[in-house]
């Protein structure tokens, strides 16, 4: 199928679809005329691609783990998939704690402006 025909299934723009190729996410070949052709698992592949990025991966991880992403929904379940998985939910888990200390401090200043005001109105 051509750029046009997979960017209609899939929901996304043939930009995107260019991006995933330089990216090595996605592959192409060539006609004659020098027009992209993918293959029909590529509609697969791009819902798979955008699965994982609305999951929060980098493209770079990406890569690694859509070896392990062959048929059907999810991922195939292997070494390297399980520790990619558990390494970026560690890494979400950490992002976690800094915005909630970034809350907790932004509370403390948001607090200590309404003390401040408060005391100026008396």
């Amino acid at each position: 199928m051509r750029i046009g025909e997979l960017s209609e299934r899939t929901g996304v723009s043939a930009r995107l679809l260019r991006y995933y190729e330089q990216q090595g996410l996605l592959g192409s070949e060539r006609d004659g005329n020098g027009y992209r052709r993918y293959h029909p698992d590529a509609t697969e592949r791009v819902h798979r691609i955008r699965e994982l990025l609305d999951a929060g991966m980098t493209t770079e991880v990406i890569r690694t783990l859509l070896p392990c992403a062959q048929g059907g929904p999810g991922l195939l379940t292997c070494s390297h998939s399980v520790q990619v998985l558990d390494d970026q939910l560690v890494r979400v888990e950490e992002q976690m704690a800094e915005l909630e200390r970034r809350k907790e401090a932004l509370r403390g200043v948001t607090e200590a402006m309404e003390l401040r005001r408060r005391g100026s109105l008396t």
